[in-house]
């Protein structure tokens, strides 16, 4: 296990500074084809066979700066971030993976890992007891993305290996070892 700490209850898993470095680099990427889109003249995009519609083309700008721009802040964030990005203990699972995580999530509340993929990145989706409880969690913006997570993935929480120095494997093999060991006793 590369950068995983382990002890004799406790597995910490470090952020990945290089995988974060990378996701930084692609949000700024984003950001600047957002601008580029919101900026294009109305006549030229009316004169193109696809994706003709000026308001449109300059709205996708828009989203894509708004959000890839909160993406490049929170990456930029968690790369100075000394914290872990994953605890595995007997108390439950505390995931600082994400914006939408920093919580602890007690293996009692865990039913099971899934494992959702879209785009061949794959999430590992904590299924739980109650996600009604940790869909209210936090604030707006929090209890926002936890819809988000719910409906795209059926749980608000969904955990990426893509920024802990771990791979996908690898982290849905011991979060399933963890829930094996301390739901039952939870």
């Amino acid at each position: 296990m590369s950068g995983v700490m382990t002890s004799s209850d406790e597995t910490v898993v470090p952020l990945s500074k290089s995988k974060m470095l990378l996701l930084i680099v692609g949000a700024v990427g984003f950001v600047a084809l957002g601008i580029w889109l919101s900026q294009l003249d109305p006549s030229w995009i009316e004169s193109q066979r696809r994706f003709n519609n000026p308001a449109l083309v300059h709205a996708i700008g828009i989203v894509a700066i708004v959000f890839f721009g909160l993406c490049g802040v929170v990456g930029v964030r968690k790369l100075f971030d000394s914290k872990p990005g994953l605890v595995l203990s007997s108390a439950g699972m505390l995931d600082r993976s994400s914006a939408a995580s920093e919580r602890l999530i007690p293996w009692c509340d865990i039913e099971r890992f899934d494992t959702y993929e879209i785009h061949k990145q794959k999430f590992l989706v904590v299924k739980l007891v109650a996600p009604e409880k940790y869909m209210a969690s936090g604030g707006a913006l929090m209890q926002a993305l936890n819809r988000a997570n719910m409906k795209m993935v059926g749980s608000p929480v969904a955990i990426s290996s893509n920024t802990l120095k771990i791979g996908f494997d690898e982290l849905a093999t011991l979060c399933n070892a963890y829930l094996a060991k301390y739901a039952k006793s939870a």
